[in-house]
């Protein structure tokens, strides 16, 4: 079977779930309930065409998802894509999931006429940064919020 890349689909809530809560616990973070609900609702509604969930199988096995917004941009006429969350089981690491699932994104990205894609990371998660600075450009940017 090897490696699949696909979007999400209803049946897929369970293992998403185990797999977001996965990479928010990993960030030491928290999500309400109803933010879990909402989100997997989101991704799944073919009315909201801005956002959207893959989820990858290794023979079957759901083993890592990726999450992306397209949004408008005021320095250019198309969308730019926000990679919003990317996570793979630590017991499927260093077998090109994380790889594929950017790619994955950024094929979609190319198919929907979006010559952008960014995500953010935080400094300390070096294991992923090395795959990052494989696949993307490192900016000089730096993230403010409130």
């Amino acid at each position: 079977m090897g490696l699949d890349i696909r979007p999400l689909r209803a049946d897929d809530e369970a293992d998403w779930r185990r797999l977001w809560a996965s990479y928010i616990e990993f960030y030491e973070s928290s999500v309400p309930e109803e933010v879990y609900a909402t989100t997997f609702k989101r991704l799944i509604d073919e009315n909201r065409p801005q956002q959207n969930g893959l989820i990858a199988t290794l023979d079957g096995v759901p083993v890592g998802l990726v999450h992306y917004i397209y949004h408008a941009h005021n320095w250019q006429l198309e969308d730019t894509c926000y990679l919003q969350d990317l996570y793979a089981d630590p017991g499927v690491r260093g077998k090109g999931i994380g790889r594929a699932l950017i790619e994955a994104v950024y094929k979609a990205a190319d198919e929907n006429g979006t010559p952008n894609v960014y995500w953010m990371t935080q400094e300390f998660n070096a294991t992923a940064r090395q795959l990052y600075d494989r696949v993307a450009r490192l900016t000089p940017f730096i993230k403010y919020s409130r």
